[in-house]
């Protein structure tokens, strides 16, 4: 590329880190973008680079294909339910091994590798998300999703203490209630957690370009009550529901914007908040 024209990136850039410079925004980092070498070191290339420049970023994974690598190589079998993994007791312990143990870590050694500074956390650690059994419902009749829980509160200390720091904090999505620990979806986690830091903006990374209507036709904004029809009318379905449901509860939550976008090409994040025009569909009050 011609030095001018890396210059006027740069320039068309200049507004949006000086609008988002000490703005907090979180990432749900998965899909594609976790188990691609080559994007992996993208993604976490940028994120470093958005605290570089001012941003703090804050990092929720989740592992789906790393945990179904594990739960394969011990020859047990997995169920979803609307995008939601049925837990029993066996599947929690890889879960919690695979997330905390080693996607979690690999992680922060890879920010430190691009020149950041990262601490792990989980949410069993200092209390960061008290979690209880999820009900859940399907054509009508209540699920037992086994170790699979929901929100009942964040605590977001240990986040800001990170922050204070200059540590990019990355967070798993498993939490505690009841003496038991529970698998939660990382969408949900991402959402909860922009929702309790009043995040700037929420940016969940998927494999796929964004939201598509009845035409399969990509929506590139979204109101609340729109989504909430596309779900009812069957369009938005599957593991799109819980991205969609995240959106929705961290803008009724105080987070100004929310984003989903396609995590297998390179950049995505930069792209979306640095350049004027966005990608992806983001998903707006009204």
């Amino acid at each position: 590329m011609e030095p001018l024209a890396k210059a006027e990136i740069l320039i068309e850039a200049l507004p949006y880190i000086k609008k988002f410079y000490g703005k907090t925004v979180v990432i749900k980092y998965g899909g594609h973008a976790m188990t691609d070498p080559l994007l992996k070191d993208k993604v976490i290339a940028d994120i470093v680079l958005m605290k570089y420049v001012g941003i703090n970023p804050v990092i929720v994974h989740g592992g789906g294909p790393e945990i179904n690598h594990w739960l394969e190589k011990t020859e047990v079998t997995s169920q979803f339910i609307n995008g939601l993994r049925i837990t029993d007791e066996k599947t929690m312990e890889i879960v919690q091994m695979v997330l905390v143990g080693k996607v979690n870590k690999e992680i922060v050694s890879l920010v430190e590798k691009n020149g950041g500074k990262a601490i792990g956390l989980s949410g069993l650690d200092g209390e960061l998300i008290k979690a209880r059994k999820k009900k859940a419902y399907y054509n009508g009749a209540e699920v037992d999703l086994g170790f699979v829980g929901e929100i009942e509160k964040v605590n977001p200390e240990l986040i800001y203490t990170a922050l204070e720091k200059d540590y990019i904090p990355v967070i798993a999505p498993v939490g505690s209630g009841e003496g038991k620990v529970y698998n939660i979806n990382a969408d949900y986690v991402a959402g909860s957690i922009a929702a309790s830091l009043k995040a700037d903006k929420l940016v969940l990374l998927t494999d796929v370009e964004g939201v598509f209507d009845q035409e399969q036709n990509l929506i590139s904004s979204l109101s609340i009550s729109e989504a909430k029809n596309l779900i009812q009318q069957g369009v938005i379905k599957g593991g799109m529901i819980p991205k969609i449901e995240c959106c929705m509860k961290a803008l009724s939550s105080g987070v100004n914007s929310t984003h989903i976008i396609d995590g297998r090409l390179p950049h995505a994040l930069l792209l979306e908040i640095f350049t004027d025009k966005g990608i992806g569909t983001m998903v707006a009050k009204e």
